[in-house]
């Protein structure tokens, strides 16, 4: 049985991706950036619904045996704490609506560790009614990929199951996913910051040493001088990430294509659900759904 999925606050569909490798079958996208909706568009063939989930009445959606959903971390994240902006919102609401109104046959949600620290969110998706929960915090997508990036993940099903912890693999190398022969133009605060001329300086990771690279974040659209990797044929021998390379760092293959401009990629990779990890949560689906049929 291929359980079918809707995925809300989509992105650009580094969870719809995973999901479908596991053999899940992702009937729609709902998702409210309209640029991330033409990379969902670019990328598959299921239904794309571009509107702002907070005017979305469940019961006028088609049914699923899951809700997926990825609400924005931006406001749970620890980072936040800096801006002042570790406040939370009200978005978690409206997809808890959804769940408790449709009563899928399992739910899922993805956001970042610091979720655990609302204790609101919390007991909304943990002590919901006639699910069994169970929380994995932190599921590290350097398991699979050359990037440290932690994550919360709560997995929910009307059944007793057992989720198996990630099986992993040979995780694949930094080297690995650097392209050849890079042609990238490098902003002047790059050397800047290598300098000192900022509040910190850069995290350089070096392929040869098998390092990984840092968390990708949505703010590399806007600051490519944060993360650097060594390479001996630059100027001072670092460089930032190309787009296909960040995308790399998530799990994206390299067919899959991003609309907008390059800036726009980057902000999609960094939001994004590492493919990986929603692969391992597709694999826990159809198991369960294959031993409950």
């Amino acid at each position: 049985m291929r359980p079918t999925v809707k995925s809300y606050f989509s992105g650009a569909g580094g969870l719809d991706l995973g999901l479908i490798e596991a053999g899940c079958e992702v009937t729609q996208s709902l998702e409210y950036d309209a640029i991330c909706c033409d990379t969902l568009r670019l990328n598959f063939s299921h239904a794309v619904v571009s509107t702002d989930i907070r005017g979305v009445t469940v019961l006028d959606q088609p049914k699923s045996d899951v809700i997926a959903l990825t609400f924005p971390c931006n406001k749970y994240s620890a980072i936040a704490d800096i801006h002042g902006a570790r406040t939370g919102d009200d978005l978690f609401l409206h997809g808890f609506r959804h769940v408790a109104i449709e009563k899928p046959e399992a739910f899922i949600v993805e956001n970042v560790p610091g979720m655990k620290k609302f204790k609101v969110v919390m007991e909304c998706f943990t002590k919901i009614p006639d699910y069994y929960v169970q929380v994995f915090c932190p599921i590290d997508a350097s398991n699979w990929v050359p990037q440290v990036r932690k994550r919360l993940i709560v997995i929910a099903t009307r059944k007793p199951f057992h989720v198996w912890a990630p099986q992993v693999g040979r995780r694949i190398r930094l080297k690995e996913i650097l392209e050849k022969a890079v042609d990238i133009s490098i902003p002047e605060y790059v050397f800047a910051r290598l300098k000192g001329k900022y509040r910190d300086k850069p995290i350089i990771s070096d392929p040869e040493r098998d390092d990984l690279a840092p968390t990708c974040v949505a703010h590399y659209h806007k600051d490519l001088s944060t993360r650097l990797v060594k390479d001996r044929t630059f100027r001072h021998g670092v460089r930032p990430y190309t787009v296909r390379e960040y995308a790399r760092l998530q799990g994206f293959p390299d067919w899959f294509r991003f609309a907008g401009t390059d800036s726009n990629a980057y902000k999609q990779v960094g939001n994004a659900v590492a493919v990986p990890v929603g692969r391992w949560i597709g694999d826990q689906l159809v198991r369960y759904f294959n031993k409950n049929k």
